[in-house]
């Protein structure tokens, strides 16, 4: 059960990871909760980090006031991975300016402990 849990989450995941949506440290975060838990809490746990992350990245655009310039970038990064029909590196043009890439950023191993917490809490 716990072996399928884990390979559950690497497979899902690491599409997000090989596009740099998603840390090397979060899949393995996910690897690790999968061999906790089974198929169907590692799902839960998973889908309440997305909602919880979603949320953190709200008040993040909220906070630095680039809602509109964020959308705009992801929306071409898509019209771009459409027309070349190539995936390619999520923010890598960003990566030469540290600081715009930095902010543009959340640390979803937060998401990931409180999804955890209310998991196991009961919440969800």
């Amino acid at each position: 059960m716990s072996i399928g849990s884990m390979l559950l989450a690497f497979l899902l995941l690491y599409p997000l990871y090989k596009i740099g949506a998603f840390g090397a440290g979060d899949i393995k975060l996910f690897v690790m909760i999968g061999s906790f838990y089974g198929a169907g809490e590692l799902m839960t746990i998973l889908a309440g980090a997305f909602v919880i992350g979603a949320l953190f990245s709200i008040v993040r655009l909220l906070t630095e006031h680039n809602a509109m310039e964020r959308m705009t970038y992801f929306f071409s990064y898509l019209a771009e991975v459409a027309r070349t029909r190539r995936w390619k590196l999520y923010g890598e043009d960003l990566a030469q300016d540290y600081h715009m890439y930095r902010r543009n950023k959340i640390h979803f191993a937060v998401p990931v402990l409180l999804s955890v917490i209310l998991r196991v809490g009961g919440m969800f």
